[in-house]
């Protein structure tokens, strides 16, 4: 007889994946506040909304594993854009840097 099959266990969460969660929070919590504070509230109104999203978006996501793969995958989109515009300006600022460059080198400076 075969010995019996060892029980499932969870799969452990590495420190990326809460690291990714937690920036796609902190994020879209930025987005969130500067929302509510340009259409409708104050600035420490819209800090305590702000907030309060994001306690319970991680108290889901601790709870529901399909929460915790829902932010996955929105901070997942959201780094990868702000990595891709991170990108777009470096680009843009190296070129200023050098047209600059130009400029004062011929003015000795």
């Amino acid at each position: 007889m075969n010995p019996p099959a060892p029980p499932p266990t969870a799969k452990p969460t590495s420190a990326r994946t809460w690291g990714r969660r937690i920036a796609g929070v902190v994020i879209l919590n930025v987005l969130l506040v500067a929302v509510l504070w340009i259409t409708a509230f104050s600035l420490a109104t819209s800090f305590l909304i702000g907030s309060g999203v994001v306690v319970v978006v991680v108290a889901a996501c601790t709870v529901s594993d399909v929460i915790a793969a829902i932010l996955d995958a929105v901070a997942s989109a959201i780094l990868a854009a702000l990595r891709t515009t991170l990108a777009g300006l470096s680009a843009i600022l190296t070129v200023i840097l050098v047209v600059l460059d130009a400029i004062l080198s011929v003015f000795s400076f």
